[in-house]
């Protein structure tokens, strides 16, 4: 019997295997629990091995959780968007689905969700069975503490509004498809007009006066200005939805304004958003300088 077939799974999963895929390479139990015995493998989870000569890092991990889970389980959420590179750093807790019809022993770091998924909503990503990157978007943006920047870059770089609301639509009564769908409506409309109601409120919650909104500077209309200091207060909706035409403008608006005496501070719907103290702090700083 060789032994290829189990080195090249160790090899492709990070040091895990499951006893399935041992016995469907070759092995049999008996052989498993001499390698236990030898101190070659260590479980990890239930059915699942680590090669002890590889480390027990965030990517064994999140692989043994879901080999753990069975047939037909997946990463989602933060775990899954971790695994498609678009989160960073690994979440603490393992996020995973299972279908409908099990029932597993959770562990202490490990989240299971049981609901059947169809085929397009998995796919295979450095072997690794994971919800496909559009589901994924959707239900990691509403559990991370900065969701809509997240969803903002994904539109930038993975995917694109159109599939976002098909997937949604396909997947409405989810946990937190309410708050998806309310993000996805703030995308849409590229988050400006969300982004310059945030910030009259906290100029009118910090008692800021002086202040007036969309007013007419030379042939350009600005969000809010303070006249009498000349001071301009832009803000910026969703970076997806800024493209070279609206930039070019954008900077020749600045140029002019400026050289006409104005002094320009911009904020984007992700500062006023999740930095409120931050961008007041900074218009009260504009202000004592002009």
């Amino acid at each position: 019997m060789t032994l290829l077939p189990v080195n090249k799974i160790l090899a492709r999963q990070d040091g895990v295997i499951s006893a399935g895929q041992a016995l469907a390479a070759g092995l049999g139990r008996d052989a498993i629990e001499r390698r236990v015995a030898r101190g070659e493998w260590r479980r990890v989870g239930p059915g699942t091995y680590l090669a002890t000569e590889r480390p027990w890092d965030d990517e064994a991990r999140l692989r043994a959780a879901v080999l753990g889970a069975g047939a037909g389980a997946a990463a989602d959420g933060p775990s899954a968007a971790w695994w498609h590179g678009i989160l960073k750093d690994a979440p603490r807790s393992i996020t995973v689905t299972i279908p409908l019809k099990r029932s597993i022993k959770r562990g202490g770091d490990i989240r299971v969700r049981r609901r059947d998924l169809d085929w397009t909503d998995v796919d295979t990503v450095r072997s690794l069975r994971v919800t496909n990157l559009p589901l994924t978007v959707l239900e990691t943006v509403v559990v991370v503490r900065n969701g809509p920047q997240l969803l903002d870059r994904a539109l930038q770089q993975n995917t694109s509004l159109p599939i976002l609301k098909s997937v949604h639509e396909k997947h409405l009564g989810r946990h937190g498809s309410k708050t998806a769908g309310a993000m996805l409506l703030v995308a849409a409309e590229g988050g400006a007009s969300e982004a310059e109601r945030m910030l009259l409120r906290l100029l009118r919650a910090d008692g800021l006066s002086g202040w007036r909104t969309h007013v007419r500077i030379l042939r350009y209309e600005v969000d809010v200005a303070f006249v009498a200091q000349k001071l301009i207060v832009e803000v910026d909706g969703w970076a997806w939805h800024r493209d070279v035409l609206r930039f070019d403008h954008d900077a020749e608006r600045h140029n002019a304004l400026t050289n006409a005496g104005w002094s320009i501070i911009r904020f984007t719907y992700h500062r006023i958003r999740d930095e409120p103290e931050a961008v007041i702090a900074e218009i009260r700083a504009a202000l004592r300088r002009l």
